[in-house]
């Protein structure tokens, strides 16, 4: 298809700005039933953390009540909850994950 136009005449072209998706902080809340172990291994499969940064997550889940797990936009955050929650029910622990967002 081509649109003619008079001489002289400028078309420009506004650029459309895009806001960055959000994105939400995806957190572990304590509990005083699920195994530290466990915790640790949830985060080195689901969150790819080594060993030494999962651990260090969740003693900070230990001691402040929750910890970040990583920051992901929305559907990505989603999917790990659903992950890390229906992992620690079929292994029988109460472990909560939570997504706020940032």
């Amino acid at each position: 298809m081509t649109i003619k136009h008079d001489e002289g005449t400028v078309l420009q072209r506004q650029e459309q700005k895009l806001k960055p998706p959000s994105m939400y902080q995806v957190l572990l809340l304590n509990d005083d039933y699920t195994p530290m172990e466990f915790v640790v291994m949830i985060l080195q499969e689901y969150f790819n953390k080594d060993r030494e940064n999962a651990t260090q997550i969740m003693l900070m889940v230990h001691r402040d009540g929750k910890g970040i797990c990583g920051v992901y936009p929305r559907d990505i955050a989603s999917t790990k909850v659903e992950l890390v929650l229906s992992h620690a029910r079929k292994a029988g622990h109460p472990l909560q994950c939570v997504m706020e967002e940032v």
